[in-house]
This record gives C-alpha cells, sequence and structure tokens, in this order.
C-alpha cells in the first residue's frame, strides 16, 4: 500500500498528550480523489491537527467500500474514514471496530450520469440498464439499489456492474460498457460538459450519512487521547473549510493536484450543501444507509444497535448528543 501515500503526507501521528512521537498514517476512503478529504488536507497544511495535539501528515486512500476498513485493520492505523455501509457490514462480519465520529453527512453531493445522447430520462427507464458503482458495500451500491427502490424496481431488474472507482466508472459510460454511472465533486465540476445530469439524489432520497470515522478497541484503550484530537482537528479543518472557503479550495487544489478553479467551486458545492458533519452522528440518516444495506443483502431486516457500534466519548462534548 506504500505506493497510495503521497509524498507530501509523509507518514506521522504525534501524541499530543503525551509529547510522544510515533509515526503512523490514517486511512480516509477515495483520498486524493473525492471530497471526503478535504477536512484533512485544510487541518494539515494549516496546523490545526496539531493545534489539537497530534501531528497527522499521512493519508493511505482506498477505493471506497470494505477497503478502507481493510486498511485500519490490516495497517495497525488508529483511525479510518469509511463507507457507513462498509463499517456495519464489517461488524456484522464479526470485525471489531468501533464507530467514533461522523464524515460526510450527506449524500447531496452524488448524482447519477448519462451520455448526453443517452434515452434514459425517468426512474421508469431504469429497467434492464447496467448501472455503475464503485465497489462492494459501498455508498454508491447503497445508493444504486436506494434509487431502485424509488423506481419499484429491485436489484434483479438491472445490471449493477461494479467499476473500482468513479472515474472507472465514467469511463465504462463513455465507452458504453455501462447506461449509467455516479458522479460527484470535483470530478463533476470539470466533466460537467461531457455528461447530462440523469438523477440527484437530493431529489429523491432522504438524509443519508455517507462516512463515519472508525477505530479498533485496541487503539481506543490505549490512545484515546491521539484519537481525540485527530476527530478535533478534522472538526477545525470543517470550520476552515466554511470560514475560507477560497483558501481552502486553494489548499484542497494543492493536495489533490486540481486546478484551483476546479477545486474551490467543488468545495463551495460542498458548503452549499452542508456537506461535513462536524465530527457528530446523525442516527436517522444513519439508519437510512442501512435501508440500503439491507435492500442489497448486506444486513438482515430490522434495526440496527448503535449502542454496540459507536463510541462518543472520543468527540468534543458539544457534538455528543
Amino acid at each position: 500500500m506504500t505506493s497510495l501515500r503521497t509524498r507530501l503526507l509523509a507518514a506521522g501521528l504525534v501524541a499530543g498528550l503525551t509529547g510522544a512521537a510515533q509515526a503512523e498514517d490514517i486511512s480516509v476512503t477515495h483520498w486524493g480523489v473525492l471530497m471526503y478529504g478535504a477536512p484533512y488536507a485544510v487541518a494539515m497544511e494549516k496546523g490545526l491537527f496539531k493545534q489539537a495535539g497530534v501531528d497527522v501528515t499521512g493519508i493511505l486512500s482506498s477505493q471506497g467500500g470494505g477497503t478502507t476498513v481493510r486498511n485500519v485493520l490490516a495497517g495497525g492505523l488508529p483511525f479510518g474514514e469509511v463507507a457507513l455501509s462498509a463499517a456495519v457490514a464489517a461488524t456484522r462480519e464479526g470485525i471489531d471496530i468501533k464507530i467514533v465520529s461522523g464524515g460526510a453527512r450527506t449524500v447531496d453531493d452524488i448524482l447519477w450520469v448519462v451520455n448526453p445522447n443517452s434515452p434514459i430520462k425517468t426512474l421508469a427507464d431504469l429497467k434492464g440498464k447496467r448501472i455503475a458503482f464503485t465497489s462492494p458495500k459501498s455508498v454508491t451500491e447503497m445508493l444504486a439499489v436506494l434509487m431502485l427502490d424509488k423506481a419499484g424496481l429491485k436489484p434483479a431488474d438491472v445490471t449493477l456492474v461494479s467499476t473500482g472507482g468513479i472515474g472507472a466508472g465514467l469511463t465504462a459510460l463513455a465507452n458504453g460498457g455501462v447506461d449509467i454511472a455516479p458522479n460527484m465533486d470535483p470530478i463533476w465540476a470539470r466533466t460537467q460538459d461531457k455528461y447530462r445530469p440523469y438523477v440527484y439524489n437530493k431529489d429523491i432520497l432522504p438524509p443519508i450519512m455517507q462516512t463515519v470515522g472508525i477505530t479498533t478497541p485496541e487503539f481506543a484503550q490505549k490512545s484515546a487521547g491521539t484519537l481525540r484530537a485527530i476527530i478535533d482537528g478534522r472538526r477545525r479543518g470543517v470550520d476552515f473549510i466554511h470560514r475560507n472557503p477560497a483558501e481552502a479550495g486553494a489548499i484542497f487544489a494543492k493536495a489533490y493536484k486540481l486546478d484551483p478553479k476546479v477545486a474551490e467551486t467543488s468545495i463551495r458545492n460542498m458548503i452549499a450543501i452542508d456537506y461535513w458533519s462536524r465530527g457528530q452522528l446523525d442516527i436517522e440518516g444513519m439508519n437510512q444507509m442501512v435501508r440500503g444495506l439491507q435492500l442489497v443483502g448486506g444486513l438482515p431486516p430490522g434495526p440496527v444497535d448503535w449502542s454496540k457500534l459507536i463510541d462518543r466519548s472520543f468527540l468534543p462534548t458539544d457534538l455528543r448528543s
């Protein structure tokens, strides 16, 4: 996985409460590609993690789904921001993790696109079509199933195609390999002229929490102060983005190697939909994501006992309720 680390972001965490330095990475789903990582990029660049008590300088990426969960476990990482669907699926498989914070609080940034000349225009046109999603148990798979449910269809009524990433799905769409694909910023900001919007999730779905922060019980027990500082540092990054969108866009562009105008547009688009949770967890939005996982067969019917999965003790006091 070393090739996924950026040279700019060499590994390292400093445990601020003890003053002891130890080189470690954290993991963020789709780092370097999608908007989940913007608060981390800002917090590193502006020294906000250091202000909170740690020195996070390394991000390990993944293509979403269960990959980020495996990064945290296999790499012995202290923290990962992962798809909520993947976190819940992992616990059902007996993997011992704890949800400790919120990440992306909405799916309003994701839309489904088709080629400009596509005859697909309404939800009724979905039947028999080929729909791209990123990875099994990822947010995009859940949203595809929820979109089908909204149309009164089942997954068996279409062909769902795992492409491994948003960009790969768009390539498959352009080449005729699929009929519909997900898109989202910052990719959408630079590809709007290539595809036609088909469905915006915000127009058909209730609020759905996308990502959460996870850790292992072992790390939570031995390094609680470091974990709290990581979560607090990310919150400071979110707050900085809302106060300084232009500067945050420039930082995001540098970290992701984006055109600065595309980066700033994407940042402002996310601010407009209040995309990033400051760390708080939205249980109703989490239940909506679980419903998608149940529809795809990843969970049995019935409510999830969040009290067994969530540990709010690492959140700042004002974000725990």
